[in-house]
């Protein structure tokens, strides 16, 4: 069994912002796999599968900077360890949309990644970033990831959603290299380059 968790903050207020982006993948993830997401504790979880593999999806545990204990808990629960575990979050240092898997390494700077890993004491669990882009000059970058997204941005986002699934798939039925040699990179489009 594999753990695929999204990161965001709890609540209405914050359901369509930036920083909710991991927990839009996870909600995208369940409909297609025919996964019935619930309120369960502080989080919206369920299980099922994806293709043979069998997984449990969450997210929304605690408010994002107090995102490692309850994840903790989760995997305690679940009998499983941090390299069962595939957190998805928002990304400042990636253009919006683009993907980008990482087995390892430090918070870069993501105060929810960083509560999981203190938690955790360890690094070595699988992220899947989404990036989000830069706030403009001279706005905090706190502000800028808590901003409502318009339907304009999140038009922008549903391929990129959709895309996050399908590396979510392949990591699970193949290998985290396999999907990151796949997912990390940018595809040639018409026109010009697109962020994949």
């Amino acid at each position: 069994m594999r753990l695929l968790v999204g990161l965001g903050n709890p609540g209405a207020d914050y359901a369509d912002t930036r920083h909710n982006i991991g927990c839009w993948v996870i909600e995208r993830a369940a409909a297609r796999w025919s996964i019935r997401l619930a309120r369960k504790g502080a989080a919206q979880r369920g299980s099922g599968r994806a293709g043979s593999k069998l997984v449990e999806l969450a997210s929304t545990l605690d408010w994002m900077n107090l995102s490692g204990p309850p994840l903790k808990g989760l995997l305690r629960e679940l009998g499983l360890t941090p390299e069962a575990l595939v957190v998805v979050h928002d990304d400042l240092d990636l253009e919006p949309g683009r993907l980008r898997i990482r087995q390892d390494g430090g918070s870069g700077g993501h105060n929810g990644i960083k509560s999981v890993i203190e938690a955790l004491g360890t690094p070595q669990f699988v992220r899947l970033k989404i990036g989000v882009g830069r706030p403009a000059p001279r706005q905090d970058s706190a502000d800028y990831v808590l901003e409502q997204v318009s339907a304009e941005e999140r038009a922008i986002y549903a391929p990129c959603l959709e895309r996050a699934v399908d590396a979510l798939e392949l990591l699970l039925n193949r290998d985290v290299a396999t999907a990151m040699n796949q997912f990390n990179v940018r595809e040639k489009a018409e026109g010009g380059e697109r962020a994949s």
